[in-house]
């Protein structure tokens, strides 16, 4: 969803569909389930479901609307920048009822407002902040279950979707030849909503490079695991290797083999047989770096990978030759790639072949984010927005992930979307695609 489509009638459809679906995520868990465990690497989702609607609050009810709290006591609770991590399990936080009441209140107040404010640009842009802010937040929700082993969650409007096994017959993963050249990397002062991050298009010139068609496939994985990938510290740089042996990995976090050799891999609350040709998930940076020495291969940098995502044949040196891609304005039955929790999981890497690039490399979005080389550093012209948080705290800690996942919401992805995360963060929906050393 962009300036362009955005209407009232869009913008609130969408705030009833974000806020339908934070509520299928928690929708019978126990009141233990929603506080979960003490890690780092999830929220409770009691305390975080109040906190997404607070984000509503904050920025389109008082900044934008000028209005007053909603709960004089939102503050001290569900400020993610003021409250410290580790404290949330210990807040004297209202019981989910209250919660619920809560966050239907600022929903109500927040449509109202939509109703009589001039939706103006700068006003479509606090609403569509607090809408993709919550988007991203329910992705958090579904790692959440997926980390804590609970059941697979009932999504509103989702349904399970046949085999989407197609090109079965490619059983190779080759390379594709792209020819650089000049190219705009980040987000055009033109373009419609962005993140702080993807400001702004700078010039780059990229050598010529061949990337593969598919991203790694589980099949692939199992040669680097079975070859003792883990156990081999040629593979791993000093930090990698370190963290390895930290967390006793010999294999990616939710795989297992049983007694008669067969592999599995944790799906929510069970164990389901690997799918071979199915992309691997919840791997972290280390492990696909270290995959990438195993294989004589290297990651994509994220010029790269953009460039893969939305260039055309024809380039030249004047940078106008860009085909962006914008899943915002496509409908959800027609998306040619696996988002919008459509499928419940990932799907074989040979689906979608309708998505393809203008290159030919299937799937550059949905299915699993796709870790690149790169390190998370702010663009040349870079200032921070309104939510000024959001990205300079990871500026040169964390690696740059692109192209969404399974659980990505559709209206918020697009070719220029950075996402980002630690490089031992093996939680998250992420994959990796390769490509040849040059």
């Amino acid at each position: 969803m962009n300036y362009h489509n955005a209407s009232i009638d869009s913008i609130y459809k969408a705030l009833l569909d974000v806020r339908a679906r934070t509520l299928a995520l928690v929708e019978g868990l126990s009141e233990e389930q929603l506080m979960g465990k003490v890690l780092s690497t999830v929220n409770p989702l009691k305390w975080e479901i109040a906190h997404a609607a607070y984000f509503h609050e904050i920025w389109v009810l008082r900044h934008l609307g000028g209005q007053s709290a909603v709960n004089e006591k939102a503050d001290e609770l569900f400020d993610s920048i003021n409250i410290l991590h580790e404290e949330r399990w210990n807040l004297p936080l209202p019981s989910l009822i209250e919660t619920f009441e809560y966050m239907d209140k600022v929903l109500q107040l927040e449509l109202e407002l939509l109703k009589v404010i001039e939706l103006n640009n700068h006003a479509k842009y606090f609403f569509l902040l607090a809408l993709f802010h919550e988007d991203m937040h329910n992705e958090a929700f579904i790692c959440t279950r997926q980390t804590l082993s609970y059941r697979k969650p009932n999504f509103i409007n989702c349904k399970e979707s046949p085999d989407l096994q197609n090109d079965i017959s490619i059983h190779s993963n080759e390379d594709i030849q792209l020819p650089g050249g000049l190219f705009l990397l980040g987000a055009q002062r033109k373009d419609e909503f962005i993140f702080d991050n993807e400001k702004w298009a700078h010039q780059i010139n990229l050598s010529p490079f061949k990337m593969a068609k598919f991203a790694v496939t589980n099949e692939q994985y199992l040669e680097f695991v079975e070859d003792n990938g883990y156990h081999k510290e040629r593979y791993w740089c000093d930090e990698a290797w370190a963290w390895c042996k930290k967390e006793n990995l010999g294999h990616p976090v939710y795989w297992k083999k049983d007694s008669d050799g067969k592999w599995y891999e944790k799906v929510f609350d069970q164990y389901l047989p690997i799918e071979l040709h199915h992309a691997v998930i919840h791997v972290s940076w280390y492990e696909a770096k270290a995959f990438c020495e195993w294989s004589a291969r290297r990651l994509p940098t994220e010029a790269e990978w953009e460039f893969a995502a939305s260039c055309n044949h024809d380039v030249k040196h004047d940078n106008q030759h860009r085909q962006d891609v914008d899943y915002s304005t496509h409908d959800m039955d027609c998306l040619n790639a696996n988002l919008d929790c459509s499928n419940l999981g990932t799907a074989s890497v040979f689906a979608y072949p309708k998505g393809d690039s203008v290159f030919g490399c299937r799937q550059m979005f949905g299915n699993v984010w796709e870790w690149t080389e790169s390190t998370f550093k702010p663009y040349p012209g870079f200032s921070p927005d309104w939510y000024s948080e959001y990205s300079r705290p990871l500026f040169n800690k964390a690696k740059v992930l692109r192209g969404g996942a399974w659980t990505t919401r559709s209206r918020m992805l697009r070719s220029t979307l950075r996402n980002y995360y630690s490089p031992e963060r093996n939680d998250v929906f992420a994959g990796f695609r390769t490509c040849a050393k040059k």
